[in-house]
């Protein structure tokens, strides 16, 4: 098998059903803030909509758009969509929620399998509880899961990619240890517009304990 056909089938084979099975609900150890990330149902459409229209303007700025504006998502449209990506093994969403309340969101999308085995981490936090911790526990527990679960995808690689004005995200990534490596031309549509975004990489073998362990030693 060339390297290119190995390349093709990691980018253009859809992976096999039920690559990954979605967790009802994954819980940090004892000690750290007890945040719970669990999967996004019906039910949260009420608390889901609040907490993003009281986060509007916080969020606005690092909101991606559709380049080709096309008709907005329902929730229960949105919902089934994450349902078929879950099932197809292309990605997974989480609500993030603590003391019982829905306070943010984080993902993992832009699975890729084969000889890539690699995603992207995606997440937002509600302005009351940015500055906390939240984001970077989220994003270590989903990467533990992501990577060393055994009801996990297997991936080897994530990544976290933000607008180079966004310094709350680099310091997520920052204190999650991900290695910095550089600016990805135009990569992503924001505010009506292409912008370049810098690229930050967790690797499989960067905590073989764990990065939640990592994260609160």
């Amino acid at each position: 098998m060339s390297v290119f056909q190995s390349l093709r089938d990691a980018f253009m084979s859809p992976p096999k059903p039920s690559v990954f099975t979605m967790p009802h609900e994954l819980l940090p150890p004892a000690g750290a803030m007890q945040i719970r990330l669990r999967p996004l149902v019906a039910e949260d459409e009420a608390k889901w909509f609040e907490v993003r229209q009281r986060n509007e303007a916080w969020l606005a700025p690092w909101n991606a758009d559709d380049p080709t504006h096309g008709p907005a998502l329902t929730f229960n449209t949105w919902l089934q969509r994450q349902r078929r990506d879950e099932q197809s093994g292309s990605g997974a969403l989480f609500v993030i929620e603590y003391q019982m309340s829905i306070i943010g969101q984080i993902s993992l999308g832009a699975i890729c399998y084969g000889s890539m085995r690699s995603g992207n981490i995606g997440y937002w936090v509600d302005q009351g509880h940015a500055g906390l911790g939240v984001a970077p526990l989220a994003a270590a527990m989903l990467a533990d899961w992501a990577i060393h679960d055994a009801s996990g995808p297997g991936l080897h690689r994530l990544e976290i990619c933000m607008l180079p004005e966004n310094e709350r995200s680099r310091a997520v990534a920052e204190k999650l240890g991900c290695h910095y490596e550089g600016k990805r031309l135009k990569s992503m549509f924001v505010q009506n517009q292409w912008h370049d975004h810098e690229v930050y990489s967790l690797l499989a073998e960067d905590a073989p304990q764990g990065f939640t362990a990592r994260l609160l030693v």
